[in-house]
């Protein structure tokens, strides 16, 4: 797990139980849940991954591609919160 994503969709999951995080690219959904399970002291229901691929980007005539993202989609047991994104 390396940051969590707060953007306009993930904070709408939030009503749903439901959390994103940015993760290592080899992390398998089985390292992702025992991470964020020990790191919030939350039980996890499921997680769903997906890869985004990274933008090119343009600076004057020279090409970049941003690097590649996989989040995951964590959704806890209800009654469970993770305080890290109340307010937000």
């Amino acid at each position: 797990m390396l940051r969590p994503v707060i953007t306009e969709k993930s904070t709408l999951l939030n009503e749903q139980n439901r959390y994103v995080f940015d993760v290592a690219m080899k992390a398998n959904k089985y390292e992702i849940a025992r991470a964020v399970e020990w790191a919030f002291d939350v039980n996890v229901v499921s997680v769903n991954t997906y890869r985004r691929r990274g933008k090119m980007k343009r600076r004057g005539f020279r090409e970049k591609k941003r690097p590649d993202v996989k989040r995951a989609i964590v959704t806890l047991v209800p009654g469970d919160t993770i305080v890290l994104f109340e307010g937000a």
